[in-house]
């Protein structure tokens, strides 16, 4: 089945560093995504920035986990900017945080029910609470959050019963990269939805962290925003992660300029 989902995927792949990210539009990833809840199948869809190209660059099974997801949003500006200056695509920007309230609206007005996987018990009354705010027509067919430590087998075979005895069509994962993409990925196939794994949407919609202004946004700074309200959880990472793209992209730009100097005129 899932080989048949690919050949039908409206959005083309294409590779950035060892990652293949889905092409298109806003428009087209969201219509995608409610076209996987219509087939009532097991999906799931991933949000790719910088710091999970890296992750995927140095892991394999991680890269593994990402190549075989349905969608492959472009969440980070300097993947946009990767495929303009590599294969020349003008690739718009695709936010998780930016397509759950609009996949939120679009599940009240079509009829169909989400669920929401992760984070912590308080911030998942407060998202369902603005979300019913936001949406007072929306199913909300269940929460989970799970705890800090990994699930033993029977347990997680008990959340995925109880995901799908409440038979959601989004399933909306809050566990933060890798984990949320990992989980997506041992549990496609078993947990009957399409799941996203949408991070830090949970904690901005929800009013709990802020969001950075919209200039950061437009300019692809949203991890300086969040490194200067969080250093210390965050400084480690996004040194390694940004600096290792910036170099990754730097030398495969030079091999591109040397490889034009050596064709034939």
């Amino acid at each position: 089945m899932k080989e048949v989902l690919q050949e039908t995927n409206p959005l083309e792949r294409v590779s950035v560093l060892t990652t293949e990210v889905s092409t298109g539009t806003f428009a087209k990833v969201l219509d995608y995504v409610i076209e996987l809840t219509e087939r009532k199948t097991s999906s799931y869809v991933c949000f790719a920035n910088v710091h999970m190209i890296i992750e995927a660059f140095n892991d394999s099974y991680f890269q593994e986990a990402i190549n075989q997801a349905d969608v492959v949003a472009t969440d980070g500006l300097p993947l946009a900017k990767y495929l303009w200056l590599f294969e020349d695509i003008d690739q718009q920007r695709v936010a998780g945080p930016d397509l759950f309230p609009v996949l939120l609206a679009q599940a009240e007005r079509m009829g169909k029910s989400v669920f929401f996987y992760g984070n912590t018990t308080e911030v998942l009354g407060q998202l369902q609470a603005k979300a019913l705010q936001d949406f007072p027509q929306l199913t909300i067919a269940g929460s989970y959050s799970p705890p800090f430590r990994p699930l033993t087998d029977a347990e997680d075979a008990a959340v995925v019963d109880m995901i799908n005895d409440a038979q959601p069509d989004f399933v909306f994962v809050s566990l933060g990269c890798p984990k949320q993409e990992r989980w997506m990925h041992n549990h496609q196939g078993r947990v009957q939805a399409c799941m996203l794994g949408v991070g830090q949407a949970f904690n901005t919609y929800a009013g709990v962290e802020n969001r950075a202004p919209l200039w950061m946004q437009k300019n692809g700074l949203e991890w300086a925003y969040r490194l200067y309200r969080n250093p210390t959880r965050l400084a480690q990472r996004y040194i390694y992660t940004n600096g290792m793209f910036l170099y990754l992209v730097i030398r495969l730009y030079l091999r591109k300029i040397r490889n034009k100097e050596l064709l034939p005129v």
